[in-house]
């Protein structure tokens, strides 16, 4: 039978998730729409929400533009809603900024939830290790929607994979299928 699928992405899981597997893995690099999908394979994609926070101009303008970049390219992906959230400047015990995304979980959350509660698919994807999600999958659940996850193993909370109906590992041989090749 085919299900509805939506696809709901984590982007600074999914970039931390890269950097586990080689530190010189770069999300901007992914091929987000051909991964999604083979994942999805057969059944119909509904929707495909991205969430992240871009980086402040003044952080690296050859990185920053880059990100621009890729957030215009997540845009053109028929179906695909990039959800930009804020980055909050921290200070760490010696003095030294830092930021944090804020927003990015509740937006995720509130999406998931809103579509299973409005029954606009059947089965939700998340691509995600965060345990903070745990919750999400157990009321998504109760609304009868299954939920699989995809998630980079070294940063994936076991509660939150045994909530989940299934899970898979995203690792160096899945993701290396799905990197832009300069040609």
């Amino acid at each position: 039978m085919v299900k509805r699928i939506s696809v709901y992405i984590d982007g600074a899981n999914f970039y931390y998730g890269l950097k586990t597997i080689n530190q010189r893995y770069s999300d901007i690099f992914f091929d987000f729409e051909r991964f999604v999908k083979k994942i999805v394979g057969e059944n119909k994609l509904v929707t495909i929400y991205y969430y992240n926070a871009p980086l402040k101009e003044n952080f690296n303008k050859y990185v920053y533009w880059n990100q621009m970049k890729f957030f215009a390219r997540l845009r053109k992906i028929p179906k695909c809603k990039v959800v930009l959230c804020k980055r909050q400047k921290r200070v760490d015990g010696d003095d030294k900024e830092y930021y944090i995304i804020k927003g990015d979980d509740i937006h995720l959350s509130l999406d998931m939830l809103k579509d299973a509660c409005k029954n606009k698919y059947d089965k939700a994807i998340l691509i995600s290790g965060d345990g903070d999600f745990t919750q999400l999958v157990n009321y998504v659940k109760k609304e009868n929607k299954e939920v699989e996850i995809y998630a980079f193993k070294n940063l994936t909370s076991v509660d939150l994979i045994n909530k989940a109906n299934k899970h898979f590992w995203i690792d160096k041989k899945m993701v290396n299928k799905f990197f832009w090749r300069k040609n």
